[in-house]
């Protein structure tokens, strides 16, 4: 399919658009979406966005809502649905890593759309009866591991690194669950978990007679940064002004996108151009549409991030003068990664153990095709 030409003056990106729809580049009849499940605020998002692409060049979309990461990223792997409004998972997904490290997965060929990067934040929630100002005070103190959930406990182990902390240097106290972790501190169990600044569990520990507190993850220090990128590279610096006990004027802390909206590399060009068209062009139409939407704006827009982005992604920011030989290496370098990663699952799988072995076996070989074309591992 031939690439739709730019369709935008110059300085349109910045200058505010009409009210009115916009023709829009070649969209299929229907898009269908995987997101989060109804009620959340990424839901609403993609719903919100929908509408305005649906406007825009008469596309009809289906939602279909997901329970958790799996439930979301079937039916993309699969060809099922055409997006994902996912959460930090489509990076384990793009790595095989985690849950996508099983026989039925391994390394997907993920390529990004567009993130929502908006004001609230992933921390670390702490009792607020408890002396902690940075990470490093967590030493000693009883941290939240929840039992089955990777992406939590990946990211607790990052802000620990931040502080030179591990889950050694912490009381490990395990939950069966997110909220009963939540449970758990306000009943004095443990005395801090990972959660987004929004949430009804933090809100609760708020409301709690503990109250909850953030420790800051200060922007001068680069060694905390470093180490903390080395757990999970997707963490970025960000200044948290909305949630639960967060301070008026905000905090300095960590967060990663979400939602992540994705799709495959095989994804029609037309269809992604289309949306991040939509999506940059008409951000004054659905911005307050649905909490968080906002968090789509071009400023928002980490251009370095560690997913690719679709082709046509790349392609509408160049022509908007957003994009740099910088950018355009860093996104080589990513799908060289990916390259990498899905010839070394294609050469394991061939000769991999059927047992317990295989997640063990798939890691190591991994490992070692990234060492070996020197590329960190990092899980």
């Amino acid at each position: 399919m031939p690439r739709p030409p730019r369709s935008f003056l110059a300085g349109a990106l910045f200058a505010g658009l009409a009210a009115s729809p916009i023709v829009s580049a070649d969209m299929p009849e229907t898009l269908n979406w995987t997101a989060y499940g109804t009620g959340t605020s990424g839901h609403a998002q993609i719903m919100a966005i929908g509408q305005i692409i649906q406007q825009r060049s008469g596309t009809q979309f289906r939602v279909i809502p997901g329970a958790n990461d799996i439930l979301r990223m079937s039916p993309l792997k699969t060809g099922r649905v055409d997006l994902c409004a996912c959460g930090i998972a489509s990076y384990y997904g793009s790595e095989g890593v985690m849950m996508f490290a099983g026989r039925d997965w391994g390394p997907q060929p993920i390529r990004v759309i567009s993130t929502s990067m908006a004001s609230f934040g992933l921390g670390m929630a702490v009792a607020g009866d408890v002396d902690v100002q940075t990470p490093a005070d967590l030493e000693g103190k009883r941290v939240a591991y929840i039992r089955g959930d990777d992406a939590l406990n990946k990211a607790a182990e990052a802000y620990l690194a931040f502080g030179g902390l591990s889950w050694d240097d912490v009381e490990r106290v395990v939950f069966p669950g997110y909220n009963s972790a939540f449970d758990g501190i306000i009943s004095g169990r443990a005395d801090a978990a990972v959660t987004t600044t929004v949430t009804p569990a933090a809100q609760r520990l708020a409301a709690s007679p503990r109250g909850v507190q953030w420790p800051e993850l200060p922007l001068d220090d680069d060694a905390g940064w470093k180490r903390m990128e080395a757990v999970a590279p997707y963490f970025q610096p960000h200044k948290v002004t909305a949630g639960a006990g967060i301070p008026e004027s905000g905090y300095q802390s960590a967060s990663y996108p979400y939602p992540i909206m994705v799709g495959n590399a095989d994804l029609e060009y037309a269809t992604a151009y289309g949306l991040i068209q939509t999506l940059v062009e008409d951000y004054d139409r659905y911005k307050e549409a649905a909490p968080g939407a906002a968090g789509y704006g071009v400023d928002n827009q980490n251009m370095t991030w560690v997913i690719p982005f679709h082709e046509a992604v790349v392609d509408y920011y160049r022509e908007a003068g957003l994009w740099s030989d910088a950018k355009q290496a860093h996104q080589e370098q990513l799908l060289k990664r990916q390259r990498l990663l899905a010839a070394t699952w294609v050469d394991y799988v061939a000769s991999a153990p059927d047992d317990d072995a295989f997640r063990e076996g798939w890691m190591t070989a991994r490992a070692e095709a990234l060492r070996g074309a020197g590329m960190r591992p990092v899980f």
